[in-house]
């Protein structure tokens, strides 16, 4: 394909290599869902299920990455995201370090340019970023010479979370085409919201998002959502409810009145899950905050809850988007 012929893509895609032809997923990073072909979505997520399957029957993955390097290097703290992907690194044989922003250089003044010319020095072969500043992942890509690996970037994307979140579904329900799907809480501030917008509508879900009008995010009808504001409207028959938290630390003014009160209006609890259909899945990205968007009863309800299960797809998403944008180095040395 020529340099003319090319289709746009979005601004964060741009650093992503030419595609050659026939690769199921051609790009080299992972920063983001948008602009990504249903097709490519669709293999991340059978390479994701192979890993969930072999890691739930405890089979070993051997040393299929090893004399890898992988960096992970978040300027946010994080839990779940850095372990799920510690941990995704070591099972796949990886020579794995995390890099602590807050004992680093950059406390000192050195500036993110300089912080990704001597990551680049080291020659890792991922790297794994988590920053609060949207489109620094991106910048990132862009001065290293390894795949990169988005683990949130501000208000702008999470593409693992979605991914994994899509696994979950998928599992569960065994199909993301046609399911009614609400996204409910602080739509406005959440990366997770987003990437998950453009995973399910990419793969023909029809998607919701429910919240009050302080944490709806402007434009919301152009993102191809239906917009509610109730909760019971918003829940009514879908089959998939995602909860998410109030992202407190990039509100800047009151968005609520309380959290009690949040919690009365748009705290999923049994009353309001009713009007969802039978067999509706409920789901969280975490950290919960139990008793401000959810009930504790209904994120230990057995029958509805896939809290749990989204956490142990995380490790295999990952461990399925490191064995994706490492194939290209390792056909280039002879170990694919």
């Amino acid at each position: 394909m020529t340099q003319a012929s090319k289709p746009p893509h979005p601004p964060y895609l741009r650093a992503m290599i030419d595609p050659p032809g026939g690769d199921p997923f051609p790009y080299r990073h992972l920063l983001g869902i948008e602009g990504l072909q249903p097709e490519q979505i669709q293999h991340l997520l059978d390479v994701a299920e192979s890993y969930a399957v072999s890691q739930r029957q405890r089979q070993a993955q051997g040393a299929l990455l090893k004399g890898l390097t992988q960096i992970n290097l978040f300027f946010e703290s994080s839990t779940r995201t850095l372990m799920s992907f510690e941990i995704a690194g070591k099972r796949l044989g990886m020579d794995t370090v995390s890099f602590s922003v807050g004992a680093s250089s950059i406390t000192k003044g050195e500036t993110l340019l300089d912080t990704a010319q001597t990551l680049n020095a080291m020659r890792p072969d991922v790297l794994v970023v988590r920053h609060a500043q949207s489109g620094a992942v991106s910048l990132l890509s862009q001065k290293v010479n390894c795949a990169v690996i988005n683990a949130g970037d501000g208000r702008h994307e999470h593409p693992t979370q979605a991914l994994l979140d899509a696994l979950t579904i998928r599992r569960r329900k065994g199909r993301l085409h046609d399911l009614t799907i609400a996204i409910c809480g602080d739509v406005a501030h959440s990366r997770v919201a987003r990437s998950n917008i453009h995973l399910l509508n990419a793969m023909g879900a029809r998607v919701r998002v429910v919240a009050p009008p302080t944490l709806l995010p402007r434009a919301c009808d152009r993102l191809g959502v239906e917009v509610h504001t109730h909760m019971n409207e918003g829940l009514k028959n879908c089959d998939v409810v995602m909860m998410l938290r109030l992202q407190k630390e990039r509100m800047q003014g009151a968005f609520v009145p309380s959290e009690r009160e949040f919690f009365r209006f748009y705290g999923l609890t049994p009353e309001k899950l009713a009007v969802a259909s039978p067999d509706v899945l409920v789901m969280h990205p975490g950290p919960m905050n139990r008793g401000v968007e959810i009930a504790t009863s209904v994120a230990d309800d057995l029958q509805h809850s896939a809290i749990e299960e989204q956490v142990e797809m995380g490790v295999a998403v990952r461990m399925g988007c490191m064995d994706v944008l490492t194939r290209h180095m390792r056909q280039e040395e002879g170990k694919a």
